[in-house]
């Protein structure tokens, strides 16, 4: 190695590190999926835990005992949770006849217009039962021999919601842990970089969770104002697919329009699509900038990239878990810079009035 000239021995270095955290990451996430059934509970606590926190801390902070708190927390998601399931679920059921039937109309306007393309998307529409029955089939076949999906789902809400229960009550024996753990004099770091990666998660949830429900609401409206069938299923749709960006949000309302176009004839189909780029243009303006200003914002091509590599890992699962869990890798990066960043990234000049050369190392540096 000392033959070798300084230029390449960096790019040795960085290639061997490079190397390394790549096969401990494949290694990871091969673990991941060979015990998924006991992975995905804890990373959905973990993003229930991100959401309900705030709850949970103000129940505790105004008297009540730290176990009642969280089973009264469980409890009442459960009862929102089931609540809402049942409502999509009967509006999807009363109106998806009518929303399938609409789709087919529009693929059969299309396929006036564009020939075998719409032929096809006509046929997919026909068939869409059927394909979506048979890719149910083929699925519950590939995940776990002999155990069924909804059994399996089943299962694992239950373990998610009981994981939601303990890391609830039990989240201050979680840092302690971590210290103890902590090898040397890492505790510290340890705890901020723990404590920084879930309040990213938490900021993503709460503000998703927000957007989505503002999304779903504006375009409920404009659909019901609109007069388009099942707009109470659609709005459903908006709100799941918001938390999947960019992505949901296209999906969703493509089919809103669709449906608009097909039942209520083109004039309506434009306002249905202006209603839908209006929230879009909401979210993306006002809503995204104001509501999660103060979580961990990543370029949307990050976001894009995660969603993919999410897809190709986990499917939808995937989809759902890669922004989060990105956002708290983003958490994670953002706190060892601040702690561990090069005095020399520290500015020596133009310091604001009243700053000092020893200031604490724990302030954000600029790089």
């Amino acid at each position: 190695m000392q033959l070798l000239p300084d230029p390449v021995r960096r790019v040795a270095a960085w290639c061997a590190v490079l190397l390394l955290v790549a096969g401990v990451g494949w290694v990871g996430v091969t673990l991941c999926g060979e015990f998924r059934t006991a992975v995905t509970p804890v990373l959905l606590a973990l993003l229930g835990t991100a959401l309900l926190g705030p709850l949970h801390r103000r129940l505790v902070r105004a008297g009540v005992q730290a176990s009642l708190a969280a089973g009264l927390t469980c409890v009442a998601v459960v009862a929102v949770v089931g609540g809402a399931v049942y409502i999509v679920v009967a509006a999807l059921v009363d109106t998806g006849d009518q929303i399938v039937a609409s789709l087919r109309d529009a693929a059969k306007s299309v396929s006036v217009h564009f020939g075998a393309a719409g032929t096809g998307l006509d046929d997919l529409a026909a068939n869409s039962r059927k394909l979506l029955s048979r890719f149910g089939g083929t699925a519950a076949s590939n995940v776990i021999s002999g155990v069924s999906v909804a059994g399996e789902g089943v299962a694992m809400a239950v373990l998610a919601l009981l994981l939601v229960f303990f890391f609830l009550r039990d989240s201050h024996r979680a840092v302690e842990t971590l210290r103890s753990v902590a090898p040397g004099d890492t505790a510290d770091t340890l705890e901020a970089v723990a404590r920084r990666a879930f309040a990213a998660v938490e900021g993503f949830m709460r503000g998703t969770t927000l957007i989505a429900l503002i999304d779903a609401v504006c375009i409920t409206v404009g659909l019901l104002i609109l007069q388009v069938p099942g707009a109470a299923g659609l709005g459903a749709l908006v709100f799941v697919g918001a938390y999947i960006p960019y992505l949901g949000a296209f999906i969703s309302g493509a089919v809103a329009v669709l449906v608009a176009l097909a039942d209520r004839g083109f004039v309506i189909g434009l306002w249905a699509l202006g209603v839908v780029l209006a929230v879009q243009v909401l979210e993306g303006h006002v809503l995204q900038p104001v509501i999660q200003s103060r979580t961990v914002q990543m370029h949307p091509a990050v976001v894009m990239l995660a969603i993919a590599a999410g897809a190709s890992v986990a499917g939808i699962l995937g989809m759902l878990l890669a922004v989060p869990l990105t956002a708290a890798a983003f958490g994670v990066a953002q706190e060892l810079r601040t702690r561990y960043a090069a005095p020399s990234d520290v500015p020596s000049s133009g310091a604001a009035p009243g700053s000092s050369a020893d200031a604490s190392p724990d302030a954000p540096c600029d790089s």
